[in-house]
């Protein structure tokens, strides 16, 4: 008898785990809605762009000076040209 509860209080305790990792799934966005990023020139500081910033660089943190205006970071969308630094705002396009 005893063999019998402990069993049925194993797969009682199994079933209630498994609905409470169901349910915290349930919480959780269907899909990760990530938001629009756009290419933003001009505005990484040396050795902090996301990729390719022109000749003599290969990708990500290659940059050599702040403000490298063909180095560029991806910006929440609509925020690239409002980014003021020391040498103008940024830009969509390399400079």
């Amino acid at each position: 008898m005893k063999t019998t509860n402990a069993a049925l209080a194993a797969t009682l305790a199994l079933s209630l785990a498994a609905l409470a990792g169901s349910a915290h799934a349930a919480d959780t966005k269907p899909a990760e809605q990530k938001k629009p990023t756009e290419k933003c020139y001009g505005v990484a500081k040396a050795g902090q762009n996301d990729c390719a910033a022109g000749a003599g660089t290969t990708c990500a943190g290659t940059s050599k000076t702040d403000y490298q205006g063909n180095a560029w970071v991806l910006v929440d969308k609509g925020t690239c040209t409002k980014i003021k630094t020391p040498k103008g705002f940024g830009s969509l396009t390399p400079r």
